[in-house]
């Protein structure tokens, strides 16, 4: 019997938001039928790349796709406490140091199409963790079960553990909060991704001002409320990828 848990979150309610993630969406589909398995990750943490693995993934799950999202960041997560979770639930750490089967740590939720796999408990030793074989296993196993595995990783910029993750991953997104993470950074968790082997799929540039930012700011400033400000910005190749003003 499958299990369930409830998440307690709803979704935006944000026109310039949900038409990003739409974006983010399309371009992913765009990528390739080959293209399954994607990280998100950033350089530091409190980027927003959290709430956007969230949103892409329940945005796939919305159109049809069969989606299970992975909570990676076994160092500190904060998605049970994020969802309100009314019960206790077994996660990655868990199945990782063979406490649980992935039967027990693979949720349904009241997302139609959307499963989860939680980080579970704190380990002391996530590196090591992701390296076993079991992960690579489990990713194996989802990727015949489900038509997207969405991977949300610890911060790159001093953690290993995202690196590891890459590895297992056909493709990775970036969160980058607008103006407040330096290039040279940006650049040393691009290698990092590159020596993986994981293609990089493209960037997300969140918390943007739409003050600041002319384009949006006249597109979007006919709707109110979300003209003024937004958390979230445009969605570019990495390649294509430009500091944004403070």
């Amino acid at each position: 019997m499958r299990q369930f848990v409830a998440l307690n979150r709803e979704m935006k309610d944000d026109y310039h938001y949900n038409h990003i993630i739409k974006t983010l969406r399309t371009n992913i589909q765009f990528c390739g039928s080959g293209i399954k398995t994607i990280m998100l990750t950033s350089s530091l943490p409190d980027e927003g790349k959290s709430d956007i693995t969230f949103a892409m993934a329940s945005s796939l799950a919305q159109i049809g796709k069969k989606v299970v999202m992975i909570d990676a960041d076994i160092r500190k997560s904060v998605l049970v406490s994020r969802y309100q979770l009314e019960r206790e639930v077994a996660g990655l750490s868990q199945y990782l140091s063979g406490q649980r089967s992935m039967e027990h740590v693979l949720y349904d939720t009241n997302i139609e199409n959307l499963s989860i796999i939680f980080a579970g408990p704190y380990s002391p030793n996530p590196a090591e963790l992701l390296e076993e074989s079991l992960f690579g296993d489990m990713i194996c196993k989802l990727r015949q079960l489900y038509d997207y595995v969405i991977i949300d990783t610890p911060p790159m910029a001093n953690l290993i553990d995202g690196a590891i993750v890459a590895r297992q991953c056909d493709g990775a997104v970036m969160g980058v909060e607008s103006g407040s993470i330096s290039y040279r950074l940006e650049q040393r968790v691009k290698g990092q991704l590159e020596k993986s082997g994981c293609r990089i799929l493209g960037v997300v540039l969140n918390k943007v001002s739409m003050e600041r930012n002319g384009y949006y700011s006249r597109y979007y400033g006919r709707y109110g409320k979300y003209g003024k400000y937004s958390k979230y910005g445009h969605y570019s190749k990495y390649g294509r990828y430009e500091k944004a003003e403070a």
